[in-house]
């Protein structure tokens, strides 16, 4: 413990650098833009730089990509919140409450609130990091491949929460994002299913491309026709913003299970920022007094989904840097800027490498610091967006989600397939059928059929093998019992409300 207590010094001591400490700055900046554009996800934002990074001393580098890491996930909640079109996967719950707030006149609170629950959830998550990595690191080896199958369909139990209004709708959109997610190769036999012989959607349909079409070209439909409803004005982000982003305390028990689900979900490889959001935000609905306020524009919506998206951060570090396992995509490219400057993951790196790893983590307490000036004067800016008229801002708002799904891949097709999800995604809301259950199908779909695949593999195809090694496992049993009282808490609410 007191190696431990003085390499923490010795990193934060090294912050003291000028150069470090602009470098964070910088990539808070970077990460901020990147994260607030539709499309451009926080695994390009790191990616991009990289190749930067190779000049640098590793602490340098490390420290970069990290900030650039922490203020992505957060700042894709400034476009959801202001134009109901999440920045990145991992805030698509926030655009459930924080959109309705815009439309409200709260855009300014719903900012606010997005950012300080952003920034506690990530400065716990790191302390997690920081005094708690091993024995997470142990935690998430203990998932086996029908662990992870059990937990997408543990997942797939939130649809239940989605779907207040017609559960019905809400199931039908599920399977449809289930069947959506099957698109591509199968994950063990490379059999092609349902692609129409387009190559772009050989490994799957884009997360982030549907994400944009659901969610960006309704809205450009429905700003330039009848159906749009006018947004009332706003105070400007600024002006009475402190007592704003102080009100996340008022929920301390939602915010603590917030970032407990976030650190969970992020040590377990694979899961990721939006399975997190899309928990903790039917966790708090369930435990909320008023549940039937989740969706109109509630507190309690937008700090949830926000604490447990950037409380991952912390969480998917745990087995990258103790196991060299990352826990999603993002961390998987800081563990490639890890080892091309020489430096080997693993519980060694913690003892060989203390100074630069320590650094690296005391540097992403300084970035979630950071982040809420930084995030606070760019949504300033982009909070004038919802003054423009809907003739100016429905084009404008096309042309991010054209420029965002171009540059994933740099392809017209993946334009394409953007716009037809899009038709599908004002075919839904012109419906009232919810998205969201749609979204949760296509995130879980491909985990649940890769990890069964695998499951299906150990125990040589035998069904029965199986279903003994759920009941026989612990941390199978656990999952399970979940699942079925999520279930059960769903079904009963919507019986009591439907009688």
């Amino acid at each position: 413990m007191d190696n431990i207590l003085s390499s923490v010094i010795n990193g934060g001591l090294a912050l003291a650098d000028p150069t470090i400490l602009l470098l964070i700055f910088a990539g808070t900046v970077f990460g901020v833009v990147i994260g607030a554009l539709p499309g451009l996800t926080s695994t390009m934002g790191v990616a991009l730089l990289v190749p930067i990074t190779f000049g640098m001393s590793p602490a340098y580098g490390l420290a970069l990509l990290g900030a650039i890491y922490c203020s992505s996930t957060y700042s894709g909640a400034i476009s959801a919140i202001l134009l109901n079109i999440p920045g990145t996967p991992a805030n698509c719950c926030t655009l459930l409450d924080g959109n309705p707030m815009t439309k409200k006149g709260e855009s300014s609170r719903a900012i606010a609130l997005a950012t300080s629950s952003s920034a506690v959830g990530g400065f716990l998550s790191i302390f997690a990091l920081l005094f708690l990595a091993p024995p997470l690191a142990e935690f998430a080896l203990s998932f086996g491949a029908q662990e992870y199958f059990l937990l997408a369909i543990f997942g797939v139990s939130v649809i239940a929460s989605l779907s207040d209004t017609n559960m019905l709708k809400g199931l039908w959109a599920g399977a449809l994002g289930l069947l959506m997610s099957v698109i591509g190769m199968h994950p063990l036999t490379g059999d092609i299913r349902f692609t129409c012989g387009i190559a772009e959607l050989y490994s799957g349909l884009s997360l982030v491309i549907a994400l944009i079409g659901l969610y960006s070209i309704p809205e450009v439909i429905d700003s330039l026709s009848s159906l749009g409803g006018k947004i009332k004005e706003d105070s400007a982000v600024g002006k009475g913003i402190i007592s704003q982003m102080l009100e996340i305390f008022k929920h301390k028990f939602l915010l603590a299970r917030a970032t407990i689900i976030g650190i969970i979900v992020g040590i377990i490889p694979g899961a990721g920022c939006s399975i997190a959001s899309f928990i903790a935000y039917d966790d708090a609905k369930r435990a909320s007094k008023t549940p039937e306020l989740f969706g109109t524009g509630c507190a309690e919506g937008i700090i949830a989904s926000e604490t447990s998206n950037n409380a991952v951060v912390g969480g998917s570090l745990v087995p990258a840097l103790t196991l060299g396992i990352p826990g999603n995509a993002v961390s998987a490219v800081l563990l490639g800027g890890l080892m091309i400057h020489g430096l080997k993951p693993g519980p060694a790196l913690f003892t060989d490498n203390a100074s630069i790893v320590y650094t690296f983590i005391m540097s992403l307490f300084v970035s979630n610091l950071v982040f809420v000036p930084v995030g606070l004067f760019i949504a300033r800016y982009c909070s004038r967006l919802i003054e423009i008229p809907a003739r100016i801002l429905g084009p404008l708002v096309l042309g991010l989600a054209v420029i965002g799904s171009y540059a994933i891949n740099m392809s017209i097709v993946e334009v394409i397939i953007m716009m037809a999800v899009g038709l599908i995604g004002y075919l839904m809301k012109l419906f009232d059928v919810p998205r969201e259950p749609l979204v949760l199908g296509l995130v879980l779909g491909s985990m649940a059929e890769g990890e069964l695949a695998r499951a299906m593999a150990l125990v040589h195809g035998e069904i029965y093998a199986l279903v003994v090694n759920m009941f026989t496992r612990p941390l199978s049993l656990l999952i399970i019992f979940f699942t079925l009282f999520s279930l059960y808490k769903g079904i009963r609410k919507q019986f009591v409300k439907t009688k």
